[in-house]
């Protein structure tokens, strides 16, 4: 699942963080989970995490366990309007691709 389109034109990496932290919403992720997830440098994943909490758009809890990173529930998408927006936006996704952008 990604991440609601109005969350969709920012940083390349911002985007990959919001779609892999929307797939794991219920649990949320480690640092380490949403790096191997999002396959970037530490440094570009610190960045953009200290974005997204800038702009609210995710939440990170530290209770007993490691600290975890949760997406805001306003960029999960509402699952009645999440496969409509699926097959609209892989088929964009695949126009995009074919034509280079």
């Amino acid at each position: 699942m990604q991440a609601k389109r109005e969350y969709r034109d920012r940083d390349e990496t911002e985007v990959a963080v919001l779609d892999t932290l929307v797939d794991r919403t219920d649990e949320g992720m480690t640092v380490f989970e949403l790096r191997s997830g999002v396959e970037v440098d530490i440094d570009e994943l610190e960045a953009a995490l200290a974005e997204l909490k800038e702009a609210g758009l995710i939440t990170v809890e530290n209770d007993d366990g490691p600290m975890r990173i949760y997406p805001h529930d306003r960029v999960v998408p509402d699952a009645s309007s999440a496969d409509a927006d699926d097959e609209r936006s892989s088929l964009l996704d695949n126009i995009r691709e074919r034509i280079g952008l």
